[in-house]
């Protein structure tokens, strides 16, 4: 970007630049009484129980700039945020944004970010009605919170699952790690090139694995098809950090112990390529890897056929158990692992 291209933030005044990036969402809900311009924004009640999610991104920790498009991270945010209220299974509403902003990004580069937020308000249906600005050293930060609601008698908690209850996951596993791991490698090549300004990696060939990364997508369908469908899951918890972490997060919510089968993990052909081409375990991207934004939920076994008659994207990977059973997994080759509370597998 040339320098004549390049807006500074601290060539507009803090309100003109919020209301630059507020056009960016184009979501108008009747219920926000008043959304950006004043000391808080106005909602009004609705009926049924509030849900309230909050998610922070840290550059260098969360997101490297080297290869996150500027609009992938803000719709990858807005992502995070709504996937904590679908998993309650409720419906988001609005959101907040805060942003820590170091010099060397642009006004138009802060424009990019909220229309990847906006584009992800539309898919969503979720209304930006505020937030705040503040400057930063060397890093940008941003947080984001969600609003939503569900009626009281159709909230999903973790602490729900019961004895016998199929385990259940929708979509696939692993796509994202898999993903991370083409974009680093593209990076160490592009350092080891001595970081030409003109390289372009050819990413053809991982595009689903890198979609799965930059723009994942939370599960809104699957919130739909339950309620037409009228069934309600007795746990549920989206998958962010890993396939292990959430199994273990409902069954210490709900007090119960789960066994579910290493073949039985939903992994995409696109997601094995990569694990082969690294000489690295599929199976570790599912089990460790996050940021799927998928949704793991239990369900009585009477109800898995009533839904599969309904939605096919989901797999039945294991059941709920008695909780001194702990956490087990049935390998390929026989075996049964069992897992401590840091997911390592017991000697």
């Amino acid at each position: 970007m040339d320098n004549e291209s390049f807006r500074t933030i601290q060539s507009l005044g803090r309100g003109e630049l919020i209301e630059e990036l507020m056009e960016q969402g184009s979501v108008s809900h009747d219920f926000v009484v008043q959304g950006h311009g004043d000391d808080s924004a106005v909602v009004k009640p609705t009926e049924g129980l509030q849900l309230l999610s909050s998610e922070s991104f840290m550059e260098g920790v969360d997101f490297d700039l080297t290869y996150v498009p500027l609009h992938h991270l803000g719709y990858k945010i807005a992502t995070a945020a709504v996937s904590d209220i679908y998993a309650m299974n409720g419906t988001p509403q609005t959101v907040l944004v805060n942003l820590s902003v170091p010099n060397k990004l642009s006004v138009d580069m802060l424009k990019e970010i909220y229309r990847g937020i906006g584009a992800a308000g539309k898919d969503y249906d979720i209304q930006i009605v505020g937030g705040d600005l503040a400057a930063s050293h060397q890093l940008l930060n941003i947080s984001i919170s969600c609003y939503g609601s569900v009626a009281e008698e159709n909230v999903i908690y973790r602490k729900g699952a019961q004895l016998g209850d199929a385990i259940c996951i929708t979509g696939d596993l692993g796509g994202a790690a898999a993903g991370l791991r083409i974009l680093m490698r593209e990076k160490r090549f592009w350092e080891e090139q001595n970081k030409q300004q003109a390289f372009q990696p050819d990413l053809e060939d991982y595009e689903q694995v890198v979609k799965r990364q930059l723009v994942p997508i939370a599960r809104k369908d699957f919130v739909e098809q339950l309620a037409d469908a009228d069934i309600l899951p007795t746990s549920m918890i989206d998958l962010t950090q890993g396939l292990l972490s959430e199994i273990r997060n409902i069954s210490e919510a709900s007090e119960v112990g789960a066994y579910f089968y290493q073949a039985a993990l939903p992994i995409a052909l696109e997601t094995r390529t990569v694990a082969d081409e690294m000489k690295e375990d599929v199976d570790k991207y599912a089990l460790y890897g996050g940021e799927d934004y998928e949704l793991m939920f239990t369900l009585p076994e009477q109800q898995v056929e009533t839904l599969a008659d309904i939605f096919s994207d989901f797999t039945v990977i294991g059941k709920i158990t008695e909780q001194d059973e702990g956490i087990r997994m049935q390998q390929a080759e026989g075996g049964v692992a069992v897992f401590d509370e840091r997911g390592n597998t017991k000697d």
